[in-house]
């Protein structure tokens, strides 16, 4: 097949099995159609007879693809996505059936919704919850072996109407951003024609790979996702080969089917490549408006767990699994766009000059330096603090990367006055054989939490395991906040009806001030050192270590307010998620620690016994041969000695996770402060063990078999 026919195949593959805005032409009313792009574009509320309408021929077109069931699909606070399919199916009344999709089936579900977490906003005596039609995100077909079915996106809601799921925080939240964005533009009269102000997103995800019948022979692997034990393999990543290196072709032709089944559902797969583990690998898409990009992303880690079994592999998508070697992470990649398509962080050529991409680029240092610990709380997970901060990964620690011409821009604000934009230049080099390139005017920084990398931020915190809308809607939140902020600061400063230019004029007083007081939160040097952690400490940056110090975070009265202020979550709506989050953490840690007793004690254990019982023999039989035991005995006693210390730590973690307490922020507490160290111990023991027992003996698969064999 040739260049040109494949490009044309992966082109009618596109969004095949989408039901997107040229479906929806070819097959609604004019006026209905109308009514639905209005609905994307300015948020207008549907009327039952357009949704009516809407909800036949989605049937119609689904039923035509051979599909017999339609779900809807919402991300509950479980971290997945969540879905009950239904039958088109309805009696006619003489014995055979019809295919029907109602406007109000289409609009409303009602899934039970006292089984999932709701941090006490439903019990099981309460269980009504409701489903609601995201009309933002298109609907879908989920193609299966015997089986088509119409997904259908939506939000999650109690019988009061509180959010028990991440798309509604999310859709409100950038509502609110939308609103404030707007109210700047109008301030700097270039919000002619613009409707709306979006937030876009794109998401690097980055997953390990392992053969599927060495995961199956992983108790830990299949029970938590990651490796509870495992000595240090000879070979890792030292040296660095593979990195961007040559893909193996199992996983190849893997990424090649994942890719496929991605873009027939319209999600724009454009990167694909090793990462930097051994085992690691990435996708990366294009940006998109944030909650179609959120919806998207959950696609991807469902397509990426479920093509993997047929190539007889398991993808692992904790963001820790393997000691040693670099965790998984999800960059994100964010920024703010108008409708019209005008990127409202694009810096342009004379950036000294482009006052509004100053005002909003500052808007967003605020908002990192007053809400640090709201993104740090954004990230925070079991599986994420293994990651943060371990040389691998952004600190707990908020900080922001400008880079060196955003820096200079940031200096001369202070100082009061914009000359000069600092350029890249162009980069020769050295042979005629290559191209001149264009350089930026900055470098990047792979150690921020926060960067600025061009023309969006890269909010590079985020776990490789979580759904990106929570932490979207916190960006949105604190961004709308300080944009709020500066507008309602420029309107005092340029006075009632000011006009464009006056505003303008009041530009650099207001930003000056708030280079002056935020500026703490900019840092381009390396964010792994000490060096930097003792800096931040003395700049008053907060740095909250692990799940117990930055979830509670979430609950301070600072929040509260912040997400009341613009209708993201009510107190009860945020309350519960602080008890979620931090819930979930003291359950899975619980659940390591016990798969770990369980470990020691059937697998690792048995083994131990049976090599010292082999070395035991050996010590007699060489003995009674008359040949010098000493080197012999000391080995057996040196393993003896460490085999007892692993039963006694074995002893004690069986013994501490006992302790069960109803007050997830105890229990979370005492997973941390009393489970986890002696987690650590019994695993640096059981790695050592692992080193000395015969590999004939040893049960469980070593790392130099899980990272390399593809």
């Amino acid at each position: 097949m040739g260049d040109g026919t494949a490009a044309e195949h992966v082109d009618a593959l596109f969004g095949a099995d989408v039901f997107g805005t040229k479906e929806m032409q070819q097959r609604l009313p004019k006026d209905a159609f109308k009514a639905v792009r209005r609905a994307l574009e300015t948020g207008e509320r549907l009327s039952r007879d357009v949704a009516d309408a809407v909800a036949l021929a989605m049937k119609n077109w689904a039923v035509e693809q051979g599909a017999t069931h339609y779900t809807h699909w919402f991300q509950p606070l479980t971290g997945s996505t969540a879905e009950k399919h239904d039958a088109f199916i309805v009696p006619d009344g003489q014995g055979r059936i019809l295919f029907a999709l109602s406007g109000s089936e289409l609009i409303q579900g009602e899934p039970d919704a006292s089984s999932f977490p709701s941090g006490g906003l439903r019990v099981t005596f309460e269980a009504r919850g409701y489903t609601a039609w995201d009309v933002t995100s298109p609907a879908f077909l989920q193609r299966g072996k015997n089986h088509v079915t119409l997904v259908i996106p939506t939000a999650f809601v109690s019988w009061k109407g509180e959010a028990l799921d991440q798309k509604a925080p999310l859709l409100r939240s950038m509502d609110a951003l939308s609103v404030q964005a707007l109210r700047l533009l109008k301030l700097f009269g270039t919000a002619d024609g613009v409707k709306r102000v979006y937030t876009t997103l794109g998401c690097e995800q980055e997953y390990f790979l392992v053969d599927r019948n060495l995961y199956f022979a992983r108790p830990d692997l299949v029970t938590c996702e990651r490796t509870l034990f495992g000595a240090k393999p000879p070979k890792g990543q030292q040296l660095e080969d593979h990195y961007f290196g040559a893909i193996p072709p199992r996983v190849l032709a893997y990424m090649a089917e994942v890719e496929r089944e991605l873009y027939r559902v319209g999600v724009p797969v454009k990167t694909r490549h090793n990462e930097v583990a051994p085992g690691q690998f990435e996708f990366a898409p294009l940006f998109e408006t944030a909650n179609l990009a959120c919806d998207h992303q959950m696609l991807l880690m469902e397509a990426i767990r479920r093509v993997a079994p047929r190539y007889g592999l398991q993808a692992i998508l904790h963001e820790k699994p393997f000691a040693g070697v670099n965790g998984s992470g999800k960059h994100n990649n964010w920024s703010m766009a108008t409708d019209t398509g005008v990127n409202l962080l694009d810096p342009r050529d004379e950036t000294h000059a482009n006052l509004q991409f100053l005002t909003f680029l500052c808007a967003i240092i605020r908002a990192v330096d007053l809400h640090g610990d709201l993104l740090r709380a954004a990230v925070a997970s079991a599986a994420n603090d293994h990651r943060l901060g371990a040389n691998e990964a952004p600190p707990a620690i908020m900080s922001i990367f400008l880079g060196d011409m955003l820096s200079d821009l940031m200096t001369q604000l202070e100082k009061g006055s914009l000359d000069r934009t600092i350029k890249g230049g162009a980069l020769d080099l050295g042979t005629r054989a290559l191209p001149q390139l264009a350089r930026d005017s900055g470098d990047r920084n792979r150690t921020s939490p926060f960067a600025f990398t061009g023309n969006k931020f890269e909010f590079r915190a985020v776990g490789s395991s979580q759904s990106v809308a929570w932490p979207c809607t916190i960006l949105n939140t604190i961004a709308a906040d300080s944009i709020d902020y500066i507008a309602t600061e420029l309107e005092k400063a340029a006075g009632a009806n000011a006009t464009p230019a006056q505003v303008r004029e009041a530009v650099p007083g207001v930003l000056q001030k708030i280079i002056a007081q935020h500026k703490r939160v900019l840092f381009n040097g390396d964010n792994y050192s000490s060096e930097w952690h003792a800096e931040a400490e003395k700049r008053g940056l907060l740095n909250l270590r692990d799940c117990t110090t930055a979830i509670p975070a979430l609950g301070a009265d600072k929040n509260i307010a912040l997400f009341a202020k613009y209708k993201v979550l009510n107190r009860t709506e945020l309350d519960s998620r602080v008890h979620i989050f931090m819930e979930k953490y003291a359950k899975e840690m619980l659940i390591e620690s016990e798969a770990m007793v369980l470990m020691g004690r059937q697998l690792i254990l048995p083994a131990v016994v049976e090599h010292q019982t082999h070395l035991a023999a050996c010590v007699a039989q060489t003995q009674a041969a008359g040949a010098d035991v000493k080197a012999l005995k000391s080995s057996l006693d040196s393993f003896v000695a460490l085999a007892s210390k692993f039963i006694d730590a074995l002893d004690a973690l069986d013994e501490a996770d006992n302790h069960h307490d109803s007050d997830p922020f105890a229990q979370g507490t005492y997973m941390k402060k009393q489970v986890v160290p002696l987690m650590t111990e019994l695993r640096k023991l059981g790695d050592e063990l692992e080193t000395r027992v015969s590999s004939s003996l040893w049960p469980l698969p070593s790392y130099r078999e899980l990272l390399f064999f593809k």
